[in-house]
């Protein structure tokens, strides 16, 4: 098993703080299922991403400063009929983590690297 270096950015967790800054953008925090089918929505139609998968990478991105998650009020879930949502949103740590990620060279995908 290869292990990642501190501060690389996994693709799921790229796509994951994109699709995050664009539901930010519009003002909304997001959640998972909201997430995947965003997600699902910009890869050609190959489907949503596996539940376990997207919730592992959430928990992460989350633990690590980049995203920032909360329960719902359990009356707006209650008055919906459905279990309450965590909702999410990148952080300002996250974004620049993701700007890095996208300005560092295959051979240098780590936060704390960039390309000279």
């Amino acid at each position: 098993m290869v292990r990642r270096r501190a501060g690389a950015l996994l693709p799921i967790e790229e796509r994951i703080l994109a699709a995050g800054i664009e539901f930010g953008r519009a003002g909304e925090e997001f959640h998972g299922f909201a997430l995947a089918a965003a997600m699902a929505d910009g890869q050609d139609g190959r489907g949503l991403t596996a539940h376990g998968t997207l919730y592992k990478a959430l928990g992460r991105l989350a633990d690590q400063g980049l995203l920032t998650s909360r329960w719902e009020d359990a009356e707006v879930a209650a008055s919906e009929g459905r279990p309450r949502r965590r909702l999410y949103r990148v952080t300002g740590v996250g974004e620049v983590a993701l700007r890095r990620a996208a300005g560092a060279t295959p051979a240098h995908r780590s936060l704390g690297t960039a390309p000279a």
